[in-house]
């Protein structure tokens, strides 16, 4: 290879370096991000309920369980919750506590949430709040899961500019 090319070689990877810094800085990032996958968990005594609440209600599916762990997904497969059994021995001291009951809230996204309030209306869940329009955007309705989980249903639209 003639010292010409190597050259070229060399500035094309330098300019190539810097537009990728220049780039992630751009997006307010240092480094590259490794993609992540979030699933909420939950150490409660409740996996019976939990399940039968999940997967009849909201039409979760279930990715894995034994009797200690149960491991839910959405209907499209996208997102996950977990409950796992307080103070199991298998479990590292930090996962062992149970959850208290209050101040945790899921938001569960859907197309139509006319729809899913109608469904759950019918099947005769209990339901903390109607649907409702808030001027932010959210059409939504509230419910509580076994373990004292709240849960928001929502399908986002365009603020009220009233």
């Amino acid at each position: 290879m003639q010292p010409k090319t190597k050259r070229m070689i060399v500035v094309a990877g330098i300019v190539v370096s810097i537009l990728c810094a220049c780039m992630m800085r751009s997006n307010g990032q240092t480094k590259p991000t490794q993609p992540m996958k979030l699933n909420a968990g939950i150490a409660t005594a409740k996996l019976a309920e939990s399940k039968d609440f999940y997967t009849r209600v909201l039409g979760f599916g279930v990715s894995f369980e034994n009797d200690f762990y149960l491991l839910l997904h959405t209907p499209d497969g996208r997102a996950q919750i977990s409950f796992l059994l307080p103070n199991h021995a298998s479990q590292q001291p930090v996962f062992k506590p149970a959850y208290g009951g209050q101040g945790m809230y899921l938001t569960i996204e859907v197309e139509d949430v006319d729809a899913m309030f109608a469904r759950l209306k019918a099947l005769g869940t209990p339901l903390a709040f109607d649907v409702r329009t808030e001027r932010w955007g959210d059409r939504h309705f509230g419910l509580v899961d076994p373990n004292g989980i709240a849960i928001d249903i929502v399908t986002y639209t365009p603020p009220d500019h009233h």
